[in-house]
């Protein structure tokens, strides 16, 4: 009998130590001070560097705003659309803020909050392309930065189209500028930006290639983080908070976003 009790009780412990091990990274977040949160850089007006090169835009000022809701100090990490879930993998970050499309693929390697930005992901370019689906690409040359969702989903539609995968959204876009390619996939909200910095440059929409809000995105199994995020969307988006950023970085009312 008290080689039974002995026995229960170091599984006992073995299970609790098992559980205390098992880290949570809301509450890690918390005792630590200190959140990490990856944003895009390249991506205007979700994240770019101004004249001082400090970082700004939509998601950088909502990864300043997550920050000051937790109470704690925010550790800005710039990603790329490549990186983006790699550095959630490798635990570089614990939080990714970067207009990043939720697909079933990507749902299969971390977690998804609710969204908390509305866009469309589309292919532009000149008035004298006559393209107006994927399947008339043809063989002009479409610039994507590889790991996007644009890029996957074009890649996917046009399985033969010419794609000049770039390392990231920057190289894409001045892929286009320059003439290296003819066309150019992205997420619509960043071409009016553009548009004013390169007036001389047609940005035609040439097609959709489908609705792609923006989420967040967390580690697999992260169930209290991403709950917390969803509570933080829901609140920002009941008080304005989020419309205010809506027109402030993209010149539009926040749309009715769908559930997750």
């Amino acid at each position: 009998m008290k080689r039974m009790i002995v026995g229960l009780l170091a599984l006992t412990l073995a299970a609790f130590g098992a559980t205390a091990a098992k880290a949570d990274r809301f509450e890690d977040i918390l005792k630590k001070g200190v959140v990490r949160i990856a944003v895009p850089l390249d991506v205007p007006p979700f994240g770019s560097q101004n004249q001082a090169r400090e970082a700004e835009g939509f998601d950088v000022e909502l990864a300043g705003m997550v920050a000051k809701a937790l109470g704690v100090k925010l550790e800005l990490q710039q990603v790329t659309g490549a990186n983006r879930i790699p550095f959630l993998l490798t635990d570089k970050v614990d939080i990714v803020i970067s207009v990043m499309g939720l697909t079933p693929e990507r749902a299969k390697q971390i977690m998804f909050t609710a969204p908390y930005a509305d866009t469309n992901l589309s292919v532009f370019g000149p008035k004298s392309a006559n393209v107006k689906s994927a399947a008339e690409i043809g063989n002009l040359k479409v610039a994507a930065a590889k790991g996007t969702t644009q890029e996957l989903a074009l890649s996917a539609m046009a399985p033969k189209a010419a794609i000049m995968r770039t390392e990231d959204d920057a190289t894409a876009a001045a892929a286009y500028l320059s003439g290296q390619a003819e066309l150019f996939a992205t997420n619509n909200l960043i071409i009016p930006d553009l548009q004013k910095r390169n007036p001389s440059k047609e940005f035609e929409l040439k097609f959709t290639i489908r609705r792609s809000p923006a989420h967040m995105g967390v580690r697999m199994g992260e169930q209290n983080l991403v709950r917390w995020l969803d509570s933080f969307i829901f609140f920002n988006t009941m008080n304005g908070e989020l419309d205010r950023l809506h027109q402030k970085w993209l010149g539009a009312p926040m749309a009715s976003l769908p559930s997750l």
